[in-house]
């Protein structure tokens, strides 16, 4: 863009220079701060790569800018960079205002925020020093001066601060209106954007109006409508799934229903499975595997893990949703539920297995499970929401043993006795008898143990017969206890004082963000519970409630630290509003863009929208800086507005267009993990786009409307300023 507009390529040099010195100094100082290189770090630098163009750009263009006006080349870049030097401090302090509330978060938000704004604070402020430093020094040595300003390519002066700039302004203008035909490209440009704004001015309080009311209108109307979720939905070719046969299932035959499973998975993606693992039933106690990575809740459940091959490409939720068919028509009291299987996902899922889980919580077991049951059958009338079951088998079937104490002492033996011989028999001797086998060989001792195994007690007889005395067959079991058959909770889940059921649900084509407030709506139609029962949401939805607050706080904080600065340098509020006026354009841009291309706002679409803003503000304040140092000179709010715009035009299309293709990459979602990252570019994309059509049009607009009847006087108490408004 820089050689572009400029036609210089030692200009493009220099620019393109800025970008590696800045984005290895930022590394280093991740390094310090003991960040790592990951997803977020690498999306900050990516997006500061935009702003890092924008200072140098500024810099080099307002050189340019007056080595046309004739001045010598170390004169022009003294200058130049003297002039641009506190616009350019100004804007990366309101960049940098925009990702402070991120050292003030909480939990996920402040993990996925804090480096991504440590990368582009750092990226920025050395773009600063570099745009300040390096960029003069390397202008000295590799531009040239212009030896001929009447030929110029661009010719216009840049900021006024003298009688002999504002000259040089007048002259430029009236030479491009009298003679259009000796105009270039962006000369041409330059002037049907004067006609343009022009034509606004008559009526700029109308449209002034119309903006503020429409955008605003249209901001809350399509925050209302777009979809929200945690994360982008990444098709990463892989998926979990739990299978869960009736309460109590042997091992066996589930073992035998994930062999079904797995068949129908290979079926549905025509042989394109490229790997897969399960894992059935509880793992032992002997295992050394930590329940954390792999837990069922008995020998009914089994996960299984699918990889797809590379080459298979297939949306995941059609898949899941033939999976599903085929899985319920095949299998029909087989039970289902996918889980998230990606490492960023789990941890967004703070260990929930579905994104929308309810905790039914209390004392009472029974009223717990009969209010589980009830909000079961309300989720499953969502049509979006599938796998709604509740998670803990609730009718373990169990055989309850009633020992006769009397017979038991009859008989010479204790109650602890009879129970080792029942657990021998049913489970294992090492639970009951430390048994250590020593191998000579290498003398080590194994643990050893007896147990009966599972598909051979399989009658209630069998469990009667077991002996209770060591090498003999009477008494049994059966002549001291009678039995019955039951069915018991087989799992009991606890927080702090409460036992709780959880009731779990995926989601169909649907986003995070409605698929729980139809969930609130379902729990708000149970009506009041029992004292001592309650039902929180938990899981993703629980964070995306907490992660969305947050970021909207942080995100009116950083307008209101940006505001702050602002009036402390122009002293004058009116002013700040102003340079603010763009960002309806940027959240209405933003998400319109998201909208159009069908993504949702996540937490990377959020980077995106804060990230324009801080260069919507950026294209403000040159245009407000440029416009207070006309106003005075020519007495007028509105020749000053149209002037400024004019002269900024280039430097603000120049960094605005270099941003927006450098995002469109990302916004496509290239590469593996493209699909992650391209809400973030998306949003850049559109956000900048709108604010850059505001920041031309709106704000001279607003600054006309506002500025019209202000004072002439400097309210600086600086001596060398003689316009001082008097004490």
């Amino acid at each position: 863009m820089v050689l572009l507009f400029l036609g210089d390529w030692r200009s493009s040099l220099i620019v393109i220079i800025t970008i590696p010195v800045s984005v290895i100094s930022a590394v280093m100082f991740l390094k310090l701060t003991g960040q790592t290189i990951n997803l977020m770090t690498l999306s900050g630098l990516s997006l500061s790569i935009g702003i890092l163009v924008d200072q140098a750009t500024v810099t080099i263009e307002n050189i340019h800018q007056h080595l046309e006006m004739g001045k010598s080349k170390k004169l022009a870049i003294f200058d130049a960079c003297r002039e641009i030097s506190f616009p350019l401090l100004l804007i990366l302090l309101c960049i940098l205002a925009v990702f402070a509330p991120s050292f003030v978060m909480n939990g996920v938000p402040k993990a996925m925020f804090l480096p991504l704004s440590l990368s582009i604070g750092f990226a920025m402020i050395i773009s600063f020093f570099a745009a300040q430093m390096l960029v003069p020094v390397m202008s000295n040595w590799i531009l040239k001066s212009h030896t001929n300003v009447n030929e110029a390519v661009y010719t216009h002066a840049g900021l006024a601060l003298d009688e002999e700039e504002l000259t040089e302004i007048k002259k430029h203008m009236d030479e491009e209106t009298s003679h259009p035909e000796k105009n270039d490209l962006f000369q041409k440009i330059k002037m049907a954007f004067l006609r343009r704004l022009e034509k606004l001015m008559p009526n700029k309080k109308l449209w002034v109006i119309v903006y503020l009311a429409g955008a605003l209108l249209a901001v809350a109307f399509c925050f209302s409508f777009i979809g929200k979720d945690m994360l982008p939905k990444v098709n990463s070719g892989q998926f979990q799934l739990r299978v869960k046969e009736p309460d109590g299932t042997r091992l066996e035959r589930t073992e035998e229903a994930v062999h079904k499973v797995l068949a129908i998975i290979d079926s549905a993606t025509g042989n394109h499975v490229s790997i897969s693992s399960a894992y059935v039933g509880l793992i032992p106690s002997s295992f050394g595997t930590s329940n954390l990575y792999v837990f069922n809740s008995g020998t009914q459940e089994a996960v299984i893990q699918v990889g797809l091959d590379e080459d298979y490409k297939v949306n995941l939720d059609d898949l899941k949703e033939k999976l599903r068919a085929n899985i319920n028509r095949l299998l029909p009291e087989a039970r289902i539920s996918f889980e998230p299987i990606e490492l960023t996902e789990k941890i967004m899922s703070q260990g929930a297995s579905t994104p929308i889980e309810i905790r039914v919580a209390g004392k009472n077991m029974d009223d717990i499970s009969n209010y589980a049951g009830k909000l079961k059958q309300k989720l499953s009338a969502i049509p979006f929401l599938r796998d709604v079951q509740i998670q803990q088998p609730l009718k373990f079937p169990v055989i309850r043993i009633h020992f006769d104490r009397f017979k038991i002492a009859q008989m010479g033996l204790s109650l602890p006795e009879v129970a080792q011989s029942v657990t021998d028999a049913t489970s294992s001797s090492r639970f009951t008898y430390k048994n250590l086998w020593l191998d000579q060989n290498n003398s080590y001792t194994y643990q050893t143990q007896i147990e009966v195994p599972e598909y051979m007690m399989n009658d209630m007889s069998q469990v009667q017969s077991i002996p209770l005395i060591k090498g003999m067959n009477r008494p049994f079991l059966g002549d001291v206890a009678t039995f019955s058959v039951d069915s018991v909770p087989g799992e009991y889940d606890r927080s702090g004082p409460r036992r709780f059921v959880t009731v779990s649900a995926n989601i169909n084509k649907k986003d995070l963000g409605t698929a729980t407030d139809a969930v609130q709506k379902s729990i708000a139609e149970i009506g009041e519970l029992p004292k001592g029962l309650q039902m929180q949401v938990k899981g993703m939805s629980s964070l995306l409630i907490e992660t969305f607050s947050s970021l909207q706080s942080g995100l009116l904080v950083a307008l209101v630290v940006i505001l702050l600065l602002l009036a402390a340098n122009y002293q004058s509020f009116k002013l700040s509003l102003i340079v603010l006026s763009t960002t309806p354009a940027v959240l209405l841009g933003a998400l319109l863009f998201l909208l159009a291309t069908g993504s949702t706002l996540n937490l990377q679409s959020y980077m995106g929208i804060i990230m324009a803003i801080g260069v919507s503000v950026a294209n403000s304040i040159l245009i407000v800086t440029n416009a207070e140092n006309l106003r005075p000179k020519y007495k007028s709010a509105i020749e000053a507005a149209k002037v400024s715009a004019s002269v900024r035009l280039r430097p603000i299309l120049m960094t605005s267009l270099a941003m927006i293709a450098g995002m469109i990459p990302m916004a496509a979602g290239f590469g593996e993990a493209g699909d992650q990252t391209a809400p973030l570019g998306r949003a850049v994309i559109g956000g900048l786009a709108a604010s850059t059509l505001a920041a031309l049009f709106i704000v001279p607009l607003v600054y006309s409307v506002t500025m019209q009847k202000a004072s002439f006087d400097d309210s600086s108490l600086l001596p060398e300023n003689n316009n001082s408004k008097p004490l």
